[in-house]
């Protein structure tokens, strides 16, 4: 059956560590920055803590679907802002606060493809790493 064995529990265990070192990054970055910086350096991290929980579901997607998935659902939830059902949210729960945001901030939406971006070049890296190069044909040199 898909999404067991070897390799998945090791995608799993290493998108599981990946989720809570994200976490103490962006509480990392927020204890040492303020500002913009630490805003947007949060909102990259948000969407990388996304995509390792994407990963974390589905240990056998493409990089470019975990990335793209993550990319996706950040941006959801940024949008999803424009409706104040967030903001209605978060005044009444802190952890609302934390996943949903509460206000539309239109340069959030790069930020979060940056972190995307990230995420999908250092998987793609990892699993090019672990296939090794493929095949070379005359199209490829």
């Amino acid at each position: 059956m898909r999404g067991r064995g070897p390799s998945a529990r090791r995608t799993r265990a290493l998108a599981a560590g990946a989720a809570v070192v994200t976490v103490a990054a962006g509480l990392g970055v927020r204890t040492v920055a303020d500002g913009d910086l630490a805003k947007y350096a949060g909102d990259a991290l948000y969407t990388v803590l996304v995509c390792a929980l994407v990963a974390l579901c589905a240990p056998r997607a493409r990089p470019v679907v975990v990335a793209g998935t993550g990319l996706a659902v950040s941006w959801a939830v940024e949008l999803l802002q424009l409706t104040g059902a967030p903001a209605e949210l978060s005044r009444r729960s802190g952890v609302a606060r934390l996943v949903l945001g509460s206000t539309f901030n239109a340069p959030d939406l790069l930020w979060y493809a940056a972190g995307a971006a990230g995420v999908w070049a250092v998987l793609a890296a990892a699993t090019s790493r672990r296939t090794g190069p493929g095949p070379r044909t005359s199209a490829s040199r």
